[in-house]
């Protein structure tokens, strides 16, 4: 029962696609495949890489306290880990992003989480927001309300706490210290202390209301262009709905791939989209059809994009495997230590720069 998670993910996935297929006429569905105009996917995708870049340039603005690196050397290690998420269980391309950021540039893969575990919080909010200012246009199906709210509070409470701890971090120092002496075992807390001094320095972004705005400003741009992907997918079909009501899908599908599912977030992100077109009138087979489109066009050009520089990086499918396997464990606690499949670049210097050394945290922070 070691996969024990991705055989959860695969009947998580296998009960969203018996709800989404239930009834489905699969003559008409393959007829509104074959009757699709494809070229729409081409400025779809165009737009999507827009948006890729907004990410990497967010990723980049949050870093900037930790490492000073430009987009274009950050946006290999998105890319690589969108398609880490793609064919790995359990979003293990989030730790992917940080483990080759640290291999490469030797920044510490806890404060480099810290960085990607806030986009995804900023990302979630953008998303409820989103709901929020469609619903008077487009309702949301009564059936997805329920979890909507629950995904509300989440979010909520998580950015709360974040909040909390990049305002208050030298509490939270004296918090954990504590902890760590009182309950771990001396070989333990060097290195534990190393983890949490770096997370909280990957949470410096908070502590500016500039910053907040900004990072909220380009959560709510990137995800705008994803919207827009959705409204050009939508040309290739013989129907039409409001951009509002893409606007809603792209939320409800999106919080929905949060829930743990199969690598790709098959069935979790197909279900909701397909209840939420029919919701507006689009016939099963073609809100199927659609679905299963756009589902594509988002999933395989930045798969493809990713193998390529994975490639490039001397990446192995065995690092890639470290990866998964670390994210599954829950653990960064390799801060300090050198990875295996490949030296560290040369040229990034020491693996865990002088500034997130722990001695140094209370002051800078």
């Amino acid at each position: 029962m070691r996969n024990w998670k991705l055989w959860i993910g695969l009947a998580i996935s296998l009960f969203f696609l018996v709800i989404a297929l239930n009834g489905l006429d699969l003559q008409q569905f393959w007829r509104t495949l074959r009757e699709a105009n494809y070229w729409w996917l081409v400025p779809s995708v165009a737009v999507y890489m827009l948006g890729l870049f907004v990410r990497t340039w967010r990723w980049r603005y949050m870093l900037r306290h930790i490492e000073n690196l430009t987009t274009m050397q950050l946006f290999p290690m998105v890319v690589i880990g969108y398609m880490g998420n793609n064919i790995y269980p359990a979003r293990a391309g989030e730790v992917l992003r940080s483990y080759v950021l640290r291999r490469k540039y030797g920044v510490a893969m806890s404060a480099s989480l810290a960085t990607v575990i806030l986009e995804r919080l900023f990302d979630g909010l953008v998303m409820l927001l989103f709901v929020a200012v469609t619903l008077p246009f487009a309702p949301l199906p009564e059936a997805y309300r329920l979890i909507v709210l629950g995904f509300s509070g989440l979010f909520g409470l998580a950015l709360l706490l974040f909040f909390l701890i990049a305002g208050r971090p030298q509490f939270l120092q004296g918090l954990y210290q504590w902890g760590i002496e009182t309950l771990l075992p001396q070989r333990l807390r060097p290195a534990t202390h190393t983890i949490l001094d770096n997370a909280v320095i990957g949470l410096q972004s908070l502590r500016s209301p500039r910053d907040t705005a900004i990072i909220f400003f380009s959560s709510t741009l990137i995800w705008l262009s994803e919207t827009t992907k959705y409204w050009f997918v939508m040309h290739a079909f013989p129907f039409e709905v409001d951009f509002f009501v893409l606007m809603l899908m792209t939320a409800v599908v999106n919080l929905f791939t949060t829930i743990p599912s199969a690598p790709g977030y098959v069935g979790t992100f197909h279900a909701p989209g397909i209840a939420i077109l029919e919701q507006f009138g689009v016939p099963q087979a073609l809100a199927t059809g659609y679905t299963v489109v756009l589902h594509a066009a988002l999933w395989l050009p930045v798969t493809l994009l990713g193998a390529y520089y994975m490639l490039r990086e001397s990446l192995t499918w065995a690092d890639m495997d470290e990866a998964a396997r670390r994210k599954a464990a829950g653990t960064a606690s390799d801060d300090a230590l050198p990875l295996t499949g490949a030296p560290p670049d040369p040229a990034a210097g020491p693996l865990v720069p002088p500034e997130t050394e722990r001695e140094d945290v209370g002051v800078r922070l």
